[in-house]
């Protein structure tokens, strides 16, 4: 889901990973499949998007993202982890893994 402004609180619900990333941001683009990939797997998590662009600003802020690529792991809309530029495929993973089970330990 492409998160702005306006529409991010009736999104972020449970636990959620969000890319943010910019138009022109050529890690951007690499790190995107990988992403996609691997929260895919997972039937714990929901992948959400952030443009980074004038629509956003706020939501950026909110956030505290200064750079692109981020990746945020959320729970509801309480940022839990972040993560700055661009990650291979194995490191993302198991800090995903971490972050998430990390959640879920805190839930119980």
């Amino acid at each position: 889901m492409l998160l702005n402004d306006k529409n991010y609180k009736d999104y972020l619900k449970g636990i959620s990973v969000i890319e943010v990333s910019g138009e022109s941001c050529a890690n951007c683009l690499s790190l995107m499949p990988i992403l996609h990939k691997l929260v895919s797997q997972r039937d714990d998590a929901t992948l959400h998007h952030i443009e980074a662009s004038e629509d956003t600003v706020n939501l950026l802020e909110l956030f505290q993202v200064e750079t692109v690529p981020t990746i945020l792991v959320m729970n509801d809309d309480v940022v839990y982890a972040k993560c700055r530029g661009y990650q291979p495929e194995e490191i993302l993973e198991i800090w995903l893994d971490s972050k998430i089970q990390d959640i879920k330990t805190l839930k119980k």
